[in-house]
């Protein structure tokens, strides 16, 4: 699998006019290898350019890991003395002749300290971004990663409907995400989330990134739960919205209207369509209800093994969608120190329409 990954990379720099990338640890590095390293203050890069076997330069206690790749890695290890790393560093880009080439790098993921090395071993060299080309590899979602997918949106789903019987007025929201993070790893989430659960409610929750506090529940609050769970590498991310006992009618109006934005969004995907029109579709709903001016965000984001990913579901994205691509479709109204809603679904495109990965009851819910 990875191996075949190898090749489109290949071709992905070709097209893009790069004679090499250099990846640190994240999503791309595993995707290509099958290998998963953490971000420290041990520097590990992967040097791949077409003609020669990819170059990986990591610590020594990580040698092992290099076995577990499908195809032939050269491994230029280092100890801890951190004097003695640029030396490895210019040892592997100068075996692969970089120097003077173009290396495309993630200005997203490359930190500062991976860079500062490979640039000693390659000072004539350029480093453009090469977050386009390595972002086409993940488009589309072969029946594998759907099938991680669609288990991580099961686990999600299952995680929160054991955490709802504890969402009570006085309970804070802290309370109710350290819950969630348990029953998400009990469920069979990986330990790694995808993110930090977003529980906001009352006036919180019309912050879209909310973080959880110490405010309790109270009879009329709104809820707003963003959560997701991680299987095999892969992520889901889901939004549903409760009322806290007796709700005032505006809060019920602003929770169908998004019901019908979610649905709408929903339906606008297929094979074909530009993402502009999954956005114009959600916020045509909001905007002919009068709340445009409180859809404030797109309507959604790519998944897959990172919870924002390409293709993005924004009003002036004209690129089209084809089958294996996999995204959100999240409206929300968000009305200042008073309250939001939100309904985040996982849609994956198929032959000749969209799936809904995920089929958790999208209407407002009452607790308390």
């Amino acid at each position: 699998m990875t191996s075949t990954r190898l090749e489109r990379l290949y071709t992905a720099l070709a097209q893009a006019g790069l004679d090499a990338v250099a990846i640190n640890p994240g999503p791309t590095l595993t995707y290509l290898t099958g290998l998963k390293f953490h971000l420290m203050e041990r520097p590990v890069v992967l040097l791949v350019t077409e003609g020669q076997d990819p170059v990986l330069i990591l610590p020594e206690l990580e040698l092992q890991k290099v076995g577990l790749c499908p195809y032939k890695l050269n491994a230029f290890a280092y100890g801890e003395n951190p004097i003695e790393w640029d030396a490895v560093f210019r040892r592997a880009v100068t075996s692969l002749g970089l120097d003077g080439r173009k290396i495309g790098v993630e200005p997203r993921q490359l930190r500062l300290l991976e860079f500062r090395h490979v640039r000693a071993g390659a000072p004539e060299a350029d480093f453009p971004d090469a977050s386009q080309a390595l972002a086409s590899l993940r488009l589309s979602k072969d029946e594998s990663e759907i099938q991680a997918m669609r288990r991580a949106v099961q686990v999600a789903q299952h995680a929160l409907e054991a955490t709802i019987p504890m969402m009570k007025i006085g309970v804070t929201e802290k309370e109710i995400a350290a819950e969630l993070n348990v029953q998400l790893l009990r469920h069979g989430s990986e330990s790694e989330l995808p993110f930090p659960p977003i529980v906001s409610s009352g006036p919180n929750s019309a912050n879209p990134h909310a973080s959880p506090s110490d405010r309790n529940l109270q009879r009329g609050d709104l809820l707003v739960v963003d959560w997701g769970a991680a299987v095999d590498g892969y992520i889901s991310d889901l939004t549903r919205t409760f009322g806290v006992g007796e709700i005032e009618a505006e809060f019920r109006r602003i929770a169908d209207i998004v019901l019908a934005a979610n649905a709408a969004g929903r339906a606008a995907g297929r094979p074909g369509v530009p993402c502009a029109n999954v956005d114009e579709a959600a916020r045509r709903v909001i905007e002919q209800a009068g709340y445009g001016a409180y859809f404030t965000h797109r309507t959604g984001h790519g998944i897959g093994m990172e919870d924002h990913e390409e293709p993005y579901m924004r009003g002036d994205n004209m690129q089209m969608l084809y089958p294996g691509m996999a995204y959100t479709v999240e409206p929300g109204i968000y009305l200042p120190g008073r309250g939001g809603v939100r309904i985040e679904d996982n849609i994956v495109v198929t032959k000749d329409g969209v799936e809904s990965l995920s089929d958790l009851p999208r209407e407002l819910r009452m607790i308390g």
